[in-house]
């Protein structure tokens, strides 16, 4: 019995001989019905002669190329201009950081700083190296500085958590007391909650700008950038201003309730992400299930990161809270503690401490590195009922 194709088929041309006769008739003439001619096939392959073309996926990261454009045809008669259509530009390529000899990482061991304590009146610090992470030194930074710009009703706490070296984090921990100083000394005349914000943020984007004059002229101290959280507490403890640019956080515990009183600066915020992309140039995309600037940072504001400008910003958020006789702790840490310890459990564990900060500090790494962390720690926990500041 033979198998005819109904005429019109898409595939074949209209005929009234079956397709094996046609097969047969072909592979004897060793030509198509068209005339054209190929290699005979086998009878068991008979379409042998066509192939699938398989297009590798394209990598989630990557911007693909605009095609090339076609030469005009000068026979043919003028076409309409298509409107230009504007195109984002391929993501900035970061250089991958060298891998550091053995050598290096072992003698950075065996010299370099572990562990960081600081203990004060109402206040104790805390930082420990990441042991998962092939680098030479510790990236975390913290100050404590009382007495700020010599008024003993002030003091200054914070937290810098460094990236891409350590140049800009050590920077903006021994040059942002004596910033904030100032801005404080110049906005005294106007007083009110506005001013002092506005002192804070002026701060922050001077420490941005020094640093980025400093580092362009000496080379050890350029590169990398610092997430930072800074806690202002103002007459004499009753008045707590509370800034932040990047993902290190602030968590006051209120009644024995965490209170966050900072937001990520992350490229998962939508309001972020917008921010970013309205500027020229601006392009935040999604690697591996982290949304990152150009396809490099996951945070979106901090200290530094000149290659990233204008994208990563130094403007801080800043939130001003009346210590009342319900706050009892603050605590500042990098995102190596809030990336494994929930801020509730913070709260609670510092408050398990019975007032002994140093051992709430050490006590809070402890539940990071048991949970998994390998990036370097920093806890700072203020008792804000002593009120030292006096």
């Amino acid at each position: 019995m033979t198998c005819a194709l109904a005429p019109g088929s898409p595939v074949f041309s209209p005929s009234r001989l079956g397709l094996l006769e046609q097969l047969q008739l072909q592979n004897h003439h060793g030509c198509s019905s068209s005339g054209a001619c190929f290699l005979p096939s086998s009878p068991l392959r008979p379409f042998a002669h066509l192939r699938a073309r398989i297009h590798p996926e394209p990598s989630p990261c990557a911007v693909q190329p605009p095609p090339a454009a076609k030469a005009a045809d000068p026979s043919s008669s003028p076409a309409v201009k298509a409107p230009v259509k504007r195109r984002r530009p391929a993501p900035l390529l970061v250089p991958a950081a060298a891998t550091v000899a053995p050598a290096v990482l072992e003698a950075a061991a065996a010299t370099g700083v572990e562990e960081v304590a600081e203990q004060g009146e109402g206040f104790a610090a805390f930082c420990r190296r990441g042991k998962g992470r092939k680098r030479v030194e510790m990236e975390d930074r913290h100050v404590a500085a009382v007495a700020l710009g010599g008024d003993r009703a002030q003091a200054l706490f914070g937290v810098f958590d460094g990236h891409g070296g350590k140049g800009a984090v050590e920077f903006a921990a021994d040059n942002m007391p004596r910033i904030v100083a100032e801005e404080l000394e110049r906005s005294a005349r106007s007083g009110g909650r506005a001013a002092v914000e506005g002192a804070v943020r002026r701060a922050y984007l001077r420490t941005d700008e020094e640093f980025s004059t400093t580092s362009s002229k000496n080379r050890e101290q350029a590169g990398g950038g610092a997430c930072c959280v800074t806690a202002l507490l103002r007459e004499g403890g009753r008045q707590l201003v509370v800034s932040g640019a990047g993902d290190c956080r602030a968590v006051l515990s209120r009644g024995g309730r965490a209170e966050a009183l900072t937001d990520d600066h992350r490229a998962s915020r939508q309001d972020e992400r917008d921010r970013i992309e309205a500027l020229k140039g601006g392009l935040v995309l999604n690697c591996r299930g982290v949304w990152r600037v150009q396809g490099s940072l996951a945070v979106t504001r901090g200290i530094g990161d000149a290659h990233l400008k204008p994208w990563v910003v130094a403007e801080p958020e800043t939130r001003t809270v009346d210590v009342g006789a319900d706050c009892e702790l603050l605590i500042l840490a990098s995102d190596g503690l809030w990336d494994k310890v929930g801020s509730q459990e913070a709260v609670d564990a510092a408050a398990a401490s019975s007032g002994d900060l140093p051992a709430a500090c050490r006590r809070l790494v402890d539940m990071a590195v048991s949970r998994g962390s390998s990036d370097d720690i920093s806890v700072l926990v203020v008792q804000l009922q002593r009120r030292p500041l006096r």
